[in-house]
């Protein structure tokens, strides 16, 4: 059967998305490096590297001083600047949001203190306030998103919303995918806040060479979340991980035995006993030393239990206890030992409490891409224009 126009437009298309992602994330390329890296022939590779160019998705990268003789090859780059999404984390005592450029690259940064008691309509306006500060910082405006992606506390439903749990106060109400959707006009994607933090960490930090990954979320609440085969499993509501709802586990009363340690100041909030619990065994205390050794014995209990459901390549211990992951592996190592027929890799967390929005943006990206591969790659749109392409 002849190919119609249609099969060859879709087939160009296919082409250029092709050497789109030949180009992404290296350093500039030339046409033949980018037809070895594609399987295309090298006029081929030139002509549509050309109309990526005249586009707007890719640049010629200028020469620099070169020993070479003759003159260099014409080099190529993608151009990250094209598009531009946003990671944004709502804790429960922070907001934290990250611009960023289609190859990951940090284009701003924002932090801002969030009340702990505050509702749901209050934190989505501080939220708000905080996205329009960055992004004002940016010269940018909404129209300039193409992806959103929000990471909260509980499990997420298909939907983003969350009505199982949350340390959020009343945010079972909240609807954040209408809140954004208001706002934006490019998708918004919710997630739990311990999984994004796994993509991070399998992305940029700890765990950038496992497939299979259990992600310990280690503070005043312990959560996990798991990557198998390179994928986040979320399970059928979005509670895939949530082992600590299970009593025998004991992760919901593991952070008490800190908080409980005698010798630790009475009338401070439950995270700065446990700072102090983790500074006083650093120096030898006693009855520090026994609620870490409590307290990991505890967290032990699920680990063990999931990493003998699921035999994962890497552990990476993450949350606000992660700082002090040089008290913590060891000791877990040794409390794993006693239950697991094989152990994993320990690793702790290497982007701390950043993990999450840098899942978010990760999220965000994979969406970006995942409709560049299903609808036309049209130019990208210049700042203040209409429709980004595929939303």
């Amino acid at each position: 059967m002849a190919n119609t126009g249609t099969d060859l437009a879709r087939m160009r298309e296919m082409n250029q998305l092709s050497l789109l992602w030949a180009l992404r994330d290296r350093p500039p390329s030339t046409v033949t490096e980018l037809a070895s890296r594609t399987g295309l022939s090298r006029p081929a590779a030139d002509v549509l590297v050309r109309a990526l160019v005249t586009e707007g998705w890719a640049a010629v990268e200028e020469p620099g001083a070169t020993s070479e003789v003759g003159r260099p090859a014409r080099r190529y780059r993608f151009r990250a600047e094209a598009g531009h999404v946003l990671g944004v984390d709502i804790g429960v005592h922070k907001i934290l949001i990250v611009l960023s450029d289609l190859e990951g690259g940090s284009v701003g940064t924002l932090r801002r203190p969030a009340a702990p008691d505050a509702g749901p309509a209050e934190r989505l306006v501080a939220v708000d306030e905080a996205v329009e500060e960055l992004l004002g910082e940016a010269g940018m405006t909404p129209s300039d998103i193409w992806g959103v992606s929000v990471g909260v506390t509980g499990p997420v439903e298909a939907g983003g919303r969350t009505h199982l749990s949350s340390t959020l106060p009343g945010w079972s109400s909240a609807d954040p995918v209408a809140h954004f959707g208001a706002r934006f006009t490019c998708p918004v994607r919710v997630e739990n806040d311990c999984k994004l933090a796994a993509v991070a960490e399998r992305w940029r930090g700890a765990a950038r060479d496992a497939d299979d990954i259990v992600y310990l979320l280690a503070g005043l609440r312990t959560g996990a979340a798991l990557i198998l085969d390179g994928v986040l499993r979320r399970g059928h509501g979005g509670a895939a991980g949530e082992i600590g709802a299970l009593r025998a586990v004991r992760w919901r009363d593991a952070p008490r035995h800190l908080a409980a340690c005698p010798g630790a100041p009475a009338d401070v909030r439950p995270g700065e006993a446990a700072a102090w619990v983790f500074r006083a065994a650093r120096e030898g205390d006693r009855a520090a030393r026994t609620a870490l050794r409590r307290y990991t014995r505890d967290l032990a209990v699920g680990v063990a239990a999931l990493v003998l459901t699921l035999d994962p390549q890497v552990v990476v211990l993450g949350g606000g206890f992660s700082r002090s992951a040089d008290l913590i592996l060891d000791p877990l190592r040794g409390e794993l030992a006693k239950h697991c027929l094989r152990l994993p890799e320990l690793r702790a967390s290497t982007l701390g409490d950043e993990s999450v929005a840098l899942g978010a943006v990760r999220l965000a990206l994979d969406a970006v891409d995942d409709r560049m591969l299903r609808t036309a790659l049209s130019p990208p749109r210049a700042p203040g224009s209409a429709v980004a392409p595929g939303c």
